[in-house]
């Protein structure tokens, strides 16, 4: 029980913000999944079909820049 517990809240903690919607990051779900980062954006692009349009989304280089200095200022 203690071990689900820990491992809910490490998936919480993974979960961001970000156009007003929680997302995953796909190195955290990679992670998650026990494969390299390529390999999972490979396996959803060969099977798209299987996912809803709003899935997956690419930040822009302001959102990502954002994103990071907002990761660093919560962790500092």
């Amino acid at each position: 029980m203690e071990n689900q517990i820990l491992q809910d809240e490490l998936i919480l903690s993974k979960i961001y913000e970000i156009r007003g919607q929680k997302v995953m990051l796909d190195r955290d779900l990679a992670e998650l999944y026990q494969v390299e980062t390529k390999h999972l954006k490979q396996s959803v692009r060969r099977n798209i079909e299987r996912f809803p349009e709003d899935f997956m989304f690419q930040m822009s280089k302001t959102e990502l820049a954002n994103w990071r200095t907002q990761f660093v200022t919560s962790n500092s």
